[in-house]
């Protein structure tokens, strides 16, 4: 292979690239009289990497040696990723002009951020998911405490920077527990070299619960998951909402990848971890989340619970699974950013306030907010007919389809529990007297709820397009 086609495979990550060095130009040169075009720019790039993705010819052979792919896994993944970056910005820009502190860094670090987001998702051996998951990881420390004059955001980032760090080192002391069990780095190389269980040892399964338990750190999964309450409520909320779509895209895709193309032959000693690790996370997110006060506090509880619904489908190891998995996380990402787009909101004068109970009365004082936000709460719940039941039954199906029963009787348990606490808010919205009432929501806060307001909503009358996509971005990987 010449190094064109290379460089063809990998046009939307050098774009993203060569733009953010632009920025960074720009903001050098300017400083922050640029923020305003900067941050235009910052989406126009990401939207512009999208199209790229859409239209790029799907390419099942790893370029540069084995170490990234182009194929149909990574096109779904990225562009989930691109949708949720750019909604995470939107919701961020009048926030942060509001908060006063509003820097031209912000939009540049969420770029290069979301180019190790496409690293991740598109790496096929373990040196290359390391640069993705680095390059990603050292630009949210930085925005998680960019509200510099806030103690609670520069904890966050503290926080976030000591437990992250942690856990890429166990990360990589598991890739080189693999690498030197196996002699492979490229996922193909190491399936291979375990093909018939010829390596089966002791230091290849302890390379691979450290992996797995690097690759359950990123998505907030249990019991790796005690960074995720106070970050969440620490950092602005828009960079929280960024946390809580894009990221996790990129953390289950590559932990999916990595478990499907390079340990499909050890399949039955990942699914127990794995099969923990959901249920953990399951009981988790719908036990603690029932006693919380702040929405932010809460949506992180609820994002561990979503992360275990997610594993769910990844246990059964099939393409089927799979499929379920790609199908909930693009359900998970338009949930999330609906209700932080209903958060950002919650505005009394220029003050931002997080309570559940500011929510009192919202049906009486803004009838719509409070409807859409109600149809995500029931949609994050499982209720059918909105999205988030679709999300559920894939992956139970899944499940049920490899013969995990346990876990699908769990889960459906649980998801009876979770439903509870967005039950309540709901019985807050629409049964308490006003206490509040909340400033317009900017245009922004409301593109993005009404797009994810009414994909939640209407998912159920054309589901075959996601459905599609994420079956043909499944069986890439089997």
């Amino acid at each position: 292979m010449t190094a064109l086609p290379h460089f063809a495979i990998a046009l939307p990550e050098i774009f993203l690239a060569v733009g953010a060095l632009v920025l960074v130009l720009i903001g050098a040169v300017s400083g922050d009289r640029s923020t305003s075009l900067i941050n235009g720019l910052a989406v126009a790039l990401i939207a512009v990497a999208g199209v790229l993705v859409a239209f790029q010819t799907v390419d099942n052979t790893p370029a540069f040696g084995g170490g990234f792919t182009a194929d149909a896994f990574a096109r779904f993944m990225k562009i989930l990723a691109y949708i949720a970056a750019i909604g995470a910005l939107l919701l961020s820009f009048d926030y942060m002009r509001r908060e006063k502190f509003a820097r031209y860094e912000y939009a540049i670090l969420v770029v290069l951020s979301t180019l190790g987001m496409s690293l991740m998702i598109s790496a096929t051996d373990l040196i290359t998911l390391y640069l993705g998951l680095e390059l990603q990881s050292l630009a949210l420390y930085v925005i998680a405490a960019i509200h510099r004059d806030d103690v609670k955001s520069t904890e966050a980032g503290l926080k976030y920077f000591v437990l992250g760090a942690l856990s890429s080192g166990m990360l990589l002391y598991g890739a080189s527990l693999v690498y030197g069990t196996t002699g492979a780095v490229g996922f193909a190389d190491i399936a291979l070299a375990l093909e018939g269980g010829k390596v089966v040892s002791l230091g290849l399964i302890f390379g691979l619960v450290f992996l797995l338990a690097g690759f359950a750190f990123k998505i907030s999964a249990v019991p790796f998951h005690m960074w995720t309450p106070d970050v969440y409520e620490g950092a602005p909320t828009p960079i929280t909402a960024f946390f809580a779509s894009a990221t996790k895209v990129a953390g289950v895709a590559m932990f999916v990848r990595v478990v499907s193309e390079a340990f499909p032959s050890v399949t039955s000693e990942w699914r127990q971890v794995v099969v923990f690790v959901a249920i953990a996370s399951m009981a988790l997110g719908s036990f603690a989340a029932i006693g919380q006060k702040n929405l932010k506090r809460l949506m992180a509880y609820s994002s561990i619970g979503h992360m275990g619904y997610a594993l769910v489908g990844l246990s059964a190891g099939t393409p089927e699974g799979v499929r379920g998995v790609a199908i909930y996380v693009a359900i998970y990402v338009a949930m999330t950013l609906g209700a932080f787009a209903c958060i950002l909101s919650m505005r009394i004068g220029d003050r931002y306030v997080e309570g559940i109970d500011d929510l009192a009365g919202l049906s009486r004082t803004k009838p719509a907010m409070a409807f859409v936000l109600a149809m995500i709460l029931f949609s994050l719940a499982g209720i059918p007919p909105l999205a988030g039941f679709f999300a559920k039954f894939y992956v139970f199906f899944a499940a049920v389809n490899a013969g995990l029963y346990p876990l699908a009787v769990i889960g459906f348990v649980l998801s009876v529990v979770g439903a509870f606490y967005y039950l309540r808010i709901v019985k807050i919205i629409y049964f308490d007297e006003p206490t509040v009432e909340f400033a317009p929501m900017t245009g922004a806060a409301k593109l993005v709820l009404t797009v994810a307001g009414g994909f939640t909503l209407l998912y159920f009358i054309y589901p075959a397009p996601l459905t599609a996509a994420a079956a043909s971005a499944a069986q890439a990987l089997f």
